[in-house]
């Protein structure tokens, strides 16, 4: 598998970040918060306290792709690399917005299309090569209740949306995008029998984020993101702070 790129052309031309605000993409870790089935939970256990140590301390238990978190290639493919393996330029990056929240309230199973890209180029123009774009479906309302966030039908699977494999090709093989973002559980879609999309964009590799929080505070296009991730050695992801310059 190749290495991931900077994705920029000229890592040592000028570049400078004009913004009015910045916005979490992030959701707070919180014990209880929705998580993937057979994920471990969120643990928050003291080890220290001031009155007893002079000092506060607490352990934490976490997975790899709990909360607000990026995906790595190792979490998909053998040999893949590991979320360590990310430089610095890939997780600065600038931000389309896609907007399918209606699309969402109609059906909960929708994916992105290729359709609904050309039409959001059609209103704001291409997307950059280099892009970072983030899928706003609206989910992210549902983050406080998880039963509502997973959305589990009758049978058990879930339903939320994600991206299709095709649109996933096109932003891929069309226009260069450094990664794929979305404020559900999963850039496949909850009742995705396999996790082709997640497999493929980070086959390139490149970037993935999921769960992310706050897509109705951002811009569609004007916004640079930067991600950070614990660097883990050899991990599969990490619980992700996220921040847009608006």
């Amino acid at each position: 598998m190749a290495d991931i790129p900077d994705a920029d052309q000229r890592p040592d031309a000028p570049r400078s970040i004009h913004y009015r605000r910045v916005v979490h993409l992030s959701h707070v870790l919180t014990p209880g918060m929705p998580e993937w089935p057979g994920d471990p939970p969120l643990a928050i256990d003291p080890v220290a306290t001031i009155a007893a140590d002079g000092y506060a301390l607490r352990r934490l238990t976490v997975g790899e792709h709990s909360g607000t978190h990026a995906n790595a290639p190792s979490s998909f493919h053998t040999g893949g690399a590991p979320i360590d393996a990310y430089p610095a330029e890939s997780l600065v990056r600038p931000a389309a917005v896609i907007d399918i929240t209606a699309a969402a309230a109609r059906d909960a199973d929708h994916r992105l299309t290729v359709d609904e890209i050309a039409a959001w180029e059609s209103a704001h123009g291409p997307i950059v090569a280099g892009a970072l774009v983030l899928v706003h479906s609206g989910w992210a309302s549902r983050w406080g209740d998880p039963a509502r966030f997973l959305n589990r039908g009758a049978a058990g699977r879930m339903h939320f949306p994600g991206v299709s494999l095709a649109a996933a090709e096109w932003l891929l093989g069309e226009r260069g995008v450094s990664g794929i973002g979305i404020d559900t559980h999963g850039i496949d879609g909850g009742d995705a029998e396999t996790f082709a999309v997640n497999a493929r964009v980070l086959e390139q590799p490149r970037l993935v984020l999921e769960n992310l929080a706050n897509l109705d505070r951002l811009p569609p296009t004007g916004a640079t993101v930067v991600v950070g991730v614990l660097r883990l050695h050899g991990g599969t992801g990490s619980p992700a702070a996220v921040l847009a310059f608006v």
